[in-house]
């Protein structure tokens, strides 16, 4: 088992936009096998993505509503329905946010082999959809809140209020 230290905000590698995967190898089959690890040995987990991990690559590992799995190279199709419920992030520890999201969210993608995936979920599996593929573009949960949510969400980042990682 390979767990990855999760990189934390402030690291420019959480802002900027990964790079499509084009070679469906086993470099990236051990990616994805990383990621997954990670995934299952971080506490309060529904995904972790290659830039969490210091990759800049577009691929996410979910936990979410009973479904598990990866994505390659996502693009998501939403439902004009909304949801406002907590938001946390493993690279923000210890904060949660109501966040606007998509009730219902289709990914669509490629497996680790390089075959088409597509995705269907609604409430938390869409939520953890739409979260994983932000960080493929350099955006984080807070980067979507509005008004007195956003000012406290950056008061508290600014003031270090983040969780200790455990490792």
């Amino acid at each position: 088992m390979t767990m990855r230290p999760i990189r934390i905000i402030g690291d420019p590698v959480l802002r900027t936009s990964c790079e499509p995967v084009t070679s469906f190898d086993t470099e990236l089959r051990d990616l994805v096998t990383d990621l997954m690890d990670t995934l299952l040995g971080a506490p309060g987990r529904a995904g972790v993505a290659a830039p969490q991990i210091g990759i800049s690559a577009q691929v996410f590992v979910y936990d979410a509503d009973g479904h598990r799995g990866h994505l390659i190279n996502p693009t998501l199709e939403l439902s004009t329905e909304q949801q406002d419920d907590d938001e946390g992030c493993l690279s923000i520890p210890g904060l949660h946010f109501p966040t606007p999201r998509a009730r219902h969210a289709t990914a669509h993608g490629f497996d680790q082999h390089g075959e088409p995936l597509t995705i269907t979920g609604s409430d938390f599996l869409a939520r953890a959809l739409q979260h994983e593929t932000d960080h493929l573009a350099g955006r984080l949960y807070v980067d979507t809140l509005r008004g007195e949510t956003r000012r406290r969400a950056l008061r508290d980042i600014r003031a270090g209020r983040l969780a200790t990682p455990d490792r």
